[in-house]
């Protein structure tokens, strides 16, 4: 081999190099740009849910024995005791006429050009997937590319961007460029937690993603994330109560006078449900009809109804279900009802009270686990 091929050789091997230096460096800077708008929480309680478990919560209706009972399996929320059925998948999913919605909850600040947006992603309970794009991306091109990316099975989606202008963004914007995306995959919700499966799609949905926009794409190893996911469920399911009372309305009355009564004592719509709102506006508790249809689904009639109080979605109160107690006699009276416990009993006297401290108690709980009752997590992985 002459002194020319080797000198060849050589200079090659040098470009190479300088090359790689060269992308290693530029993927450094934007993950620093990307680091510096994606703040993380270092005191969040439930970051150390692996390390410490979660206080369990849970209520018993005048039964000690159930309240103070360890959470052996997930099971559907509820304020009385259930043992799980063999037939159980191990689903925290509620009946669907008792599921609280979220709607509303992702609420983030509005997008400027001089400042960075608020919300971000929470590692508490999502798990991050960093996209690094080598030439920054337009809005427009990205919002196309990422239409099939809003959720993975049954865990929803939320998508961060940086600016070319190192702007934080909570969404993103078709007039503004990208260098950096942001994609969090929700850890557990009451489908259960996050399993191989749906996390295998939104990996290689981002993987198309970055081979499309010519992306390096960052993430952490799945049996990780699995693990996180677990313990996140199991934290929430130890906590997971709901609430909930009957209205037997004996003969079947139409639908647009219930609707009428319900909305004279102060329910307003919330999909095809009622809501009793506090005063900033979230459901502190629910009313569904019996059948599971809307309000103003047709004209039949309506023979029963449920009154429901989603603890964790609903924001802390110490009256929480003495007030659903309170508006549930109101609404007997008007509709010539019986009202009674999910069990179909009568109300005991001072169940309410009772039932209430219990709460209390779930309502700290939830705050010491960081999933505040009726706050934007709580309503995330609770739905």
């Amino acid at each position: 081999m002459s002194d020319l091929q080797i000198s060849l050789i050589v200079v090659g091997a040098l470009l190479i190099l300088m090359v790689l230096g060269f992308n290693w460096w530029q993927d450094r800077r934007v993950r620093r740009k990307m680091q510096a708008h994606f703040p993380t929480n270092e005191h969040d309680p439930l970051l150390g849910a692996g390390e410490q478990p979660a206080a369990r919560g849970g209520a018993a209706k005048q039964d000690d024995a159930a309240w103070d009972k360890p959470a052996a399996a997930r099971r559907e929320p509820g304020l009385g005791k259930r043992e799980p059925s063999v037939g159980d998948n191990g689903g925290r999913a509620a009946p669907i006429s008792a599921t609280v919605a979220a709607a509303g909850a992702a609420a983030g600040a509005a997008a400027s050009s001089d400042g960075d947006d608020a919300e971000e992603a929470d590692p508490a309970t999502e798990v991050v997937i960093e996209v690094a794009f080598a030439e920054p991306v337009r809005g427009t091109d990205l919002q196309h590319g990422l239409q099939g990316l809003r959720s993975a099975g049954r865990k929803p989606i939320r998508i961060f961007g940086v600016t070319d202008r190192a702007r934080h963004r909570a969404r993103l914007h078709a007039d503004e460029s990208y260098s950096a995306l942001q994609i969090a995959v929700l850890l557990a919700n009451r489908t259960g937690p996050l399993t191989a499966i749906e996390w295998s799609q939104a990996w290689a949905r981002v993987q198309d993603l970055g081979e499309r926009f010519e992306a390096t794409i960052e993430g952490p190893d799945q049996q990780a994330v699995l693990e996180r996911a677990a313990r996140l469920d199991d934290t929430c399911a130890a906590l997971d109560t709901q609430v909930g009372l009957t209205l037997l309305l004996g003969s079947a009355q139409p639908a647009a006078e219930v609707l009428a009564v319900a909305r004279d004592l102060g329910f307003v719509h919330d999909g095809p449900r009622l809501a009793w709102v506090s005063d900033e506006g979230q459901p502190r508790f629910t009313l569904t009809r019996g059948d599971g249809a809307a309000f103003d689904a047709g004209m039949g009639g309506v023979e029963r109804l449920n009154l429901l109080l989603d603890v964790p979605c609903s924001p802390a109160d110490e009256h929480a279900f003495g007030r659903m107690v309170d508006v549930g006699h109101q609404l007997a009276q008007r509709l010539r009802a019986e009202l009674v416990d999910d069990q179909g009993k009568p109300l005991a006297e001072g169940s309410a009270q009772v039932i209430d401290e219990r709460l209390q108690v779930l309502f700290s709980q939830l705050e010491q686990a960081g999933l505040r009752a009726g706050s934007e997590r709580a309503l995330r992985v609770f739905a």
